[in-house]
């Protein structure tokens, strides 16, 4: 009979500890700390971004120029110098490193570049990976890197817009939010082409990623239009290049994420705005770097 309630006992304080343990971790972020497959560094690594997977430039002024092609986007590797724009919200380009980028603690670990300066920034969202099953490609999760602008309203997540060719060549492009919103990609005077990208077969293209608020954005005075940086998080955000965190990526329920490293990087238009006479907000992008590997 001892025997018997001693287990009975032991079961009851080992179903009450299960129980007090999850009650002290549901409400907590999870934590997600994914295998990866880590290349390492060797005395032949570049520091920067070394191959180009994919640029999908959505609709916009410089689209089907050779500021936004094939050429142009292939320009920003292995270099702090390049220059391709990514179109209106939802452009984007993915690039990758010849090695991992280890995530260092308390530090910065990368350094994307565009062509913002003061007083006006066309902030992109950055998303990363790390190259779990270790075949080379960017085909595992992406995580965002949260910024500044997470925390302000118009702030969104998996957010898509749907970009129609439009009636004439030189015809603004119009488009529709998974809102309900519309509106068009507004054409200019300084650049009379095609804004819809020709490379798209269908009439149709569909972005999805995160919108930034363009709140930052000062109109007040059309001749003098200003668009402020957000405080960190993005890229084309600040002159000189923005510096990143590993440590600030989030899952697609906002929980933080434990990285060792990563091997690929996207940078996506992230904010969907006309500017008058200045055209669409437009994301540059023109290299990224680790930071680790940078001659002082």
């Amino acid at each position: 009979m001892i025997e018997t309630n001693l287990k009975r006992n032991l079961a009851v304080a080992l179903l009450l500890g299960i129980g007090a343990l999850a009650s002290c971790t549901k409400d907590k972020p999870v934590v997600v700390a994914p295998t990866v497959t880590i290349h390492p560094t060797t005395a032949s690594s570049n520091a920067y971004v070394t191959a180009l997977f994919d640029f999908n430039p959505a609709p916009g002024q410089f689209i089907n120029t050779t500021l936004a092609d094939t050429n142009a986007a292939k320009a920003t590797l292995k270099t702090d110098q390049g220059l391709v724009s990514l179109g209106a919200w939802g452009g984007y380009i993915v690039v990758g490193f010849d090695h991992t980028v280890m995530d260092v603690d308390g530090k910065k670990d990368f350094v994307v570049y565009g062509n913002a300066f003061a007083n006006f920034a066309e902030p992109g969202v950055i998303w990363v990976m790390q190259d779990t099953n270790g075949n080379g490609k960017p085909d595992d999760t992406w995580y965002e890197i949260k910024g500044s602008a997470y925390y302000k309203d118009g702030y969104t997540r998996n957010y898509s817009v749907t970009y129609t060719r439009p009636a004439c060549d030189t015809c603004s492009v119009p488009w529709k939010d998974n809102k309900g919103n519309t509106g068009v990609v507004q054409t200019n005077i300084y650049n009379v082409h095609p804004y819809f990208p020709l490379g798209i077969k269908g009439n149709t293209a569909t972005y999805t990623g995160t919108l930034l608020p363009s709140s930052n954005i000062n109109m007040d005075d059309p001749s003098y239009i200003t668009s402020a940086s957000f405080d960190y998080g993005y890229g084309d955000n600040s002159a000189g290049g923005d510096q990143i965190d590993i440590a600030s990526a989030i899952d697609a329920k906002g929980n933080p994420v434990t990285l060792k490293g990563i091997d690929f990087i996207k940078v996506q238009t992230g904010i969907l705005a006309n500017m008058g006479w200045l055209g669409e907000q437009s994301t540059e992008f023109t290299g990224a770097a680790d930071l680790s590997l940078l001659k002082p």
